[in-house]
């Protein structure tokens, strides 16, 4: 029998009628980490391609956000029929475990598969004209973003299932600064591309650490991520690693002075990283304590764009 769903998660009770199901199927408050690397792209662009272009760079904004919400949905109807969110006992809501909409009976496996492709077709479409105005380049990254997102967590390939889910992750969000700033100047912006490297880090280790909660019943469906395939010592210890990759990038970038000195600011989040570290060292056994390391990490990679953007715009 599936658990029983905790008082915080989404009841069919309460929305099975209600319009707004469809919008919160989207998990919408964890496209703050897409909203912030957009930003970051455009505050690389400068304010006059802003200023001259903000009309592209608010669809821009739209579709990138429309294909994370896809992503979100579709990942969702994955684990369904994979078995893995109605088997986690150990979720952390809503952080792990899937948005329960399925679980919870508030929206059908086949009505949240039509949500998603819906949302697919909305950003190809809107892609495609933007692609009309801007090129190949333009094209390479958003076929390469909504790829690799739908095939995160959709057969055949179900690349996290395979241990590629980080890479993955990682290349979709260093790519989607540059996305933008290629639709606002028309072309790539090397110094911007240094910047995201740490940023795409952090964004996958938000995927990272949420699967130590995950871990049981992922494995138990055949999901052979780092966190399933290694044990609990060294998982714990990959995560540490990759905050000591991310924020020496960023101290190497600027040493060598491949980025301007007020990206420094980016190391406002190493404290965040830290604390998330540390607490994953100390649980990564015990899923219930591992909420604090979650949100530490969800503010790191949230925090660590905005605060760049901030440096690119003063440089």
């Amino acid at each position: 029998m599936p658990p029983s769903p905790v008082a915080i998660e989404p009841q069919a009770a309460d929305l099975a009628h209600h319009p707004v199901r469809w919008w919160l199927a989207t998990r919408p408050a964890f496209l703050t980490i897409t909203l912030a690397g957009a930003l970051l792209g455009i505050a690389a662009s400068g304010w006059a391609a802003l200023q001259q272009h903000w009309p592209l760079a608010l669809l821009g904004l739209i579709l990138a956000l429309l294909t994370h919400a896809a992503v979100n949905v579709i990942n969702d109807v994955a684990d369904h029929h994979n078995g893995t969110d109605a088997a986690n006992t150990a979720r952390l809501f809503p952080f792990t475990g899937g948005s329960r909409f399925i679980q919870n009976g508030v929206l059908s496996a086949t009505q949240m598969r039509s949500l998603a492709y819906g949302l697919f077709a909305l950003v190809i479409v809107g892609g495609l004209y933007l692609v009309s105005l801007r090129g190949l380049p333009l094209l390479l990254i958003g076929v390469a973003g909504v790829l690799l997102g739908w095939a995160y967590s959709a057969p055949p390939l179900q690349l996290n299932s395979r241990g590629l889910g980080e890479p993955s992750v990682a290349a979709c969000f260093l790519l989607l600064p540059q996305g933008m700033a290629v639709l606002l100047t028309g072309g790539w912006q090397s110094t911007l591309l240094w910047a995201s490297l740490p940023y795409a880090l952090l964004t996958s280790l938000l995927l990272y650490i949420n699967q130590f909660p995950d871990r049981d019943a992922d494995r138990q469906a055949g999901k052979w991520h780092w966190v399933v395939r290694l044990p609990l010592a060294q998982a714990r210890m990959v995560y540490a690693l990759l905050v000591v990759l991310a924020y020496g990038l960023l101290a190497m970038l600027l040493w060598q002075q491949r980025l301007p000195l007020f990206t420094a600011l980016g190391l406002l989040t190493l404290p965040l990283s830290g604390f998330a570290s540390v607490q994953l060292w100390q649980h990564a056994g015990e899923p219930s304590h591992l909420r604090p390391a979650i949100i530490a990490t969800i503010m790191a990679a949230n925090l660590y764009p905005l605060l760049l953007a901030v440096a690119l715009l003063l440089a």
